[in-house]
């Protein structure tokens, strides 16, 4: 691995700890809190690209399973690996890395078609992963958890789109593609 790789990967774990002191949104029917870091997986995704994106979503979490306080609300350890966030914790680099390795298939990159992959593959690829394990922490059935992750869907549509916007006018910068283009 690159230095110049190295970097990228780093720079985008810090982004992950920086959106983690936005202090979380908790609602009273639920302890998986609307957070911003969600925001920061489907950048590193579509800036870095599947392999890089992916190094950088596992870096993030293995320094939070260090004890590193960096989730949103302070909070860090393995225990938040076992607790009803963790499948969308684990679900991070894989999200990641599925929305780099979709993007790389377009020819040409247009903010539809980077809304679309954001909002189909990430938000999906997110709750599909999130979903049952908050479920089975929570031992509360499949159908009722989905119904509590409904009041989430707004508000990953609107990361989704700010995420969107930003990696169209970062990839059409041309100092930041011909950079990433090397990382790839």
């Amino acid at each position: 691995m690159k230095t110049r790789e190295i970097t990228y990967v780093a720079l985008f774990a810090a982004v992950m700890a920086v959106l983690g002191m936005v202090p979380p949104i908790t609602l009273s029917f639920t302890p998986v809190p609307i957070v911003l870091q969600t925001l920061g997986v489907v950048l590193a995704g579509g800036i870095l690209g599947a392999r890089l994106g992916f190094m950088s979503q596992a870096t993030f979490l293995l320094l939070v399973a260090a004890g590193l306080p960096l989730l949103s609300g302070g909070r860090g350890g393995i225990g938040v690996f076992v607790g009803p966030s963790a499948g969308y914790l684990f679900s991070y680099p894989i999200v990641a890395a599925l929305l780099g390795f979709l993007l790389s298939r377009f020819q040409v990159l247009t903010l539809k078609k980077i809304l679309l992959v954001n909002l189909t593959a990430g938000v999906f690829t997110l709750y599909l992963f999130g979903i049952p394990v908050q479920a089975f922490v929570m031992d509360l059935p499949l159908v009722h958890t989905i119904k509590i992750s409904l009041v989430y869907i707004p508000g990953d549509i609107m990361k989704a789109t700010v995420a969107s916007y930003l990696v169209y006018k970062l990839r059409k910068s041309t100092v930041i593609a011909r950079q990433f283009a090397k990382a790839g």
